[in-house]
């Protein structure tokens, strides 16, 4: 085998280490902290400082920017946060991704083998956030490895007069670098690992600061390629949350990119080995960013708002539902949530429209709501597929208890829709048909049953809004009230028909079985009272 087939071996195998350490890395912190940090997100408010505090350190620990932004995107897709509570922590985003550039500058490359030791180690014997972190630690110790892999078998290299003319043209045009690096890191989906390999080259002394300047400016922009993925096909606010990414990258590279001599020097005053000082002009690059924009946040938000409006989406199906945030659960199960919701919004307003179509015999209201069932039958298939997806990632344990939640949820709404659309509608049909009308006093019960289990279904979606287990279980209460008065209104219903009252002797097959479609309703409302507290029954 030859030398440069060795060379080649250890630059190939060396990256994929990398790359791996750092999906094990962002995952094994995701799942540790990854719900918290995701409140943390979600409850952001305009303080553009705070903001910026929050991003960086938020990503600090996720060791990734691009998991921040996607996170930033999927919430501004769900509503949750404005573009202009998102540019601060975009910008924090980037600040908070040079901790990881920092901590693969120190000289540990030798010691990576014990790293990846005590990362296996808590892996397989720690339990719940202890594994995560060791799984973290693994990745950590994968990085240094692969670094090694690469500072060691590419040194030959450095003897190579064809390798030195070869890097001394690429340096002098750190365009190329830029563009190379960009498309590099878009690919891989990770800025610190392209630069990791940038500190891995230097440490074999392949690598000059005057080259690893370009790649550093490349590496940013690729990693907004991640955003701008993931907000494709969602509304106008994520996209503008992603173009804002993408901006502030090209206009920095833009603004630094004339002045990479000065730039270098200045860097080089910083720290004495060229590793330290690579992770250095990272880190300045982003701060000065950070710095510049900031100021301008609201002026920002304002310009992509107007580069970007509002349009109008189709009402066919899921709206909320994005596969790009696929690979990040805690966003994900976020998004399915909302989508959820919506479903339930869908469904409340036909259960309310129901007694309309009775009391007015409204036959254009009535086929508008069976045509509704069949955008509740989207959204359930559409949310289900969504979530079976999910499933294949890696989710913790909390996180694949919610997503079976969800499930239930949406099976029991899609049973609500068909107990309206196959059965209360078509006694609406009969009723409407057949001319008949209800007995004052009841259509004034029909109209109390349906009253209260409208407000069972609301109540179970606050609690499935808010993980309320207090409202959950005042619905789970309220299903023996329901059961009872169903049971208290046949009777009811019997004794006019005994006393021979002429309308109720017309609408009694009706009556009774809208009695019995409204109980049903309500016992599937139960069900979804029963998934938020974590039991999958009704």
């Amino acid at each position: 085998m030859s030398e440069a087939d060795l060379v080649l071996f250890a630059l190939l195998g060396g990256t994929a280490l990398l790359l791996y350490g750092v999906h094990l890395v962002g995952e094994g912190l995701q799942r540790a902290a990854g719900t918290r940090l995701r409140h943390i997100l979600s409850t952001l408010t305009g303080d553009r400082v705070r903001a910026l505090l929050v991003g960086a350190g938020v990503t600090a620990v996720l060791q990734s920017s691009s998991a921040t932004t996607v996170m930033l995107v999927g919430f501004a897709s769900a509503g949750l946060l404005t573009l202009r509570q998102t540019i601060g922590v975009i910008l924090g985003a980037d600040i908070g991704t040079t901790v990881t550039v920092q901590l693969l500058a120190f000289d540990l490359l030798e010691v990576s083998p014990l790293v990846v030791f005590l990362g296996w180690f808590l892996f397989v014997t720690g339990r719940g956030t202890w594994r995560y972190v060791g799984q973290a630690i693994l990745g950590f110790g994968f990085l240094f490895l692969g670094m090694k892999l690469v500072r060691d078998g590419t040194a030959p290299l450095a003897q190579s007069a064809l390798f030195a003319d070869l890097l001394s043209s690429l340096t002098a045009q750190p365009l190329l670098l830029v563009l190379l690096s960009a498309i590099f890191t878009g690919l891989v989906r990770s800025s610190a690992a392209v630069i990791g390999l940038a500190l891995s080259l230097s440490a074999a002394g392949l690598m000059p600061l005057q080259g690893a300047i370009p790649v550093i400016f490349g590496a940013n922009v690729g990693t907004a390629a991640t955003a701008a993925l993931a907000a494709v096909g969602q509304n106008a606010e994520a996209r503008r949350v992603a173009a804002a990414h993408v901006a502030f990258k090209l206009i920095g590279v833009a603004i630094f990119l004339p002045f990479v001599g000065p730039f270098g020097d200045l860097v080089r005053a910083t720290a004495s080995d060229v590793q330290r000082q690579i992770a250095n002009a990272h880190t300045i690059f982003n701060v000065v960013l950070a710095l510049i924009f900031l100021p301008f946040a609201g002026l920002a938000a304002d310009v992509f708002t107007r580069l970007i409006p509002e349009t109008r989406r189709a009402e066919g199906g899921a709206i909320y539902l994005n596969p790009q945030v696929l690979d990040t659960p805690a966003v994900a199960l976020g998004q399915a949530l909302r989508e959820v919701l919506r479903m339930g919004d869908v469904v409340v307003q036909s259960l309310r429209d129901t007694l309309v179509v009775f009391e007015r015999n409204d036959e254009a209201l009535m086929r508008e709501v069976i045509a509704r069932d069949d955008l509740i039958d989207r959204l359930e298939e559409d949310i289900k597929q969504y979530l079976v997806k999910l499933r294949e990632h890696s989710l913790t344990e909390d996180q694949a208890e919610r997503e079976t939640a969800l499930i239930f949820v949406i099976v029991n709404l899609e049973e609500i829709g068909d107990v309206i659309d196959k059965n209360l509608m078509e006694l609406a049909d009969k009723k409407i048909r057949g001319n008949h009308v209800f007995s004052a006093e009841g259509w004034r019960e029909i109209a109390d049953l349906h009253a209260k289990v409208v407000e069972n279904i609301e109540l179970s979606m606050a609690a499935l809004a808010a993980g309320d287990r207090e409202i959950a279980e005042k619905v789970i209460r309220h299903k023996g009230n329901v059961n009872v008065l169903e049971r208290q209104l046949r009777q009811t219903h019997i004794a006019r028909l005994h006393s021979g009252l002429r309308e109720s002797i017309d609408t009694s097959s009706i009556h009774l079985d809208m009695l019995a479609a409204l109980k049903r309703a309500n016992s599937l409302v139960t069900g979804i009272a029963y998934a938020v507290l974590g039991q999958h029954h009704a």
